[in-house]
């Protein structure tokens, strides 16, 4: 809501003053490549989680109650980076009671006013959460509520996430509701996971090189696999522990050949990268 009263903007003004320690949305920017080294169009692949890590905020004492009423009053007034952090703390009991029905207001205020955010920017990132977000609520729903569990929607939030915004977070969900949805549709699912793996997401590019490899539902590629189980293994963090075992497996029972090519496409696709 605009307003011409002095007193309301300088309120409004210290309470966006005393986010810069919430919010740092700034941008990440680095090349993509595609399945064979070459680049890609750049795209928003990383979540606005990222450009909040490091927050100077403090989960006890007044730091956090101080710092949620001044993102609860900048989300009221319509700042849309505050709106998106007051849905996740709801989503997280993050400072405040967990209530997922809030969350998912403040997700689809977002996803409804902002749906044709320029993609590759900051706030794209943030709409771009919302719809994945969302997707997500619609593919489990939320308990004595009446968001129910509709999967056709969540492919909705996530189509949307994936296609316009070129969301690698929405592109991953997106091949796993195609690959473990009835009817499955693999060769579906791979495209949207190669799209997410070449943005550097780990649990693509494992789910991606574990097809591969296998030739499960795809033709085989061994050696691609392989390559993109090498890439996911060195990313992938304690959340993607189910990795490294994939890898395992498939280094394993490669042979010397599949394991030469798959280090000459390494080489390729970092080189690409570097470069």
């Amino acid at each position: 809501m605009r307003t011409s009263e002095p007193i309301n903007r300088i309120a409004k003004g210290g309470a966006l003053v005393a986010l810069a320690g919430v919010l740092g949305l700034g941008l990440m920017a680095g090349p993509v490549f595609s399945f064979d080294g070459t680049s890609a169009p750049s795209t928003a692949s990383l979540s606005p989680n990222d450009g909040l890590r490091g927050s100077p905020i403090t989960p006890d004492g007044s730091d956090k109650a101080k710092a949620f009423t001044a993102l609860q009053y900048a989300a009221d007034q319509g700042h849309l980076a505050a709106q998106w952090k007051v849905g996740r703390m709801y989503a997280a009991g993050d400072g405040v009671p967990r209530d997922e029905q809030r969350a998912f207001a403040y997700f689809s205020q977002i996803a409804n006013l902002h749906p044709d955010e320029p993609p590759g920017t900051a706030q794209a990132r943030i709409v771009a959460n919302a719809f994945v977000a969302l997707g997500h609520y619609y593919l489990n729903g939320i308990p004595n509520s009446t968001i129910a569990p509709d999967v056709s929607r969540a492919r909705e939030m996530f189509a949307y996430a994936a296609s316009y915004f070129g969301d690698a977070d929405a592109q991953y969900q997106l091949g796993r509701l195609y690959l473990d949805g009835t009817p499955s549709d693999p060769r579906q699912a791979a495209r949207w996971f190669q799209l997410a793996a070449t943005k550097g997401d780990c649990r693509a590019e494992a789910v991606l090189g574990d097809m591969l490899f296998r030739g499960q539902q795809v033709p085989r590629q061994a050696a691609r696999g392989l390559m993109w189980l090498t890439l996911s293994k060195d990313c992938a963090g304690p959340e993607e522990a189910w990795v490294k075992p994939l890898y395992d497996n498939a280094f394993h029972r490669a042979d010397d050949d599949e394991r030469a090519m798959a280090l000459v496409y390494l080489e390729g696709w970092l080189k690409g990268r570097r470069d």
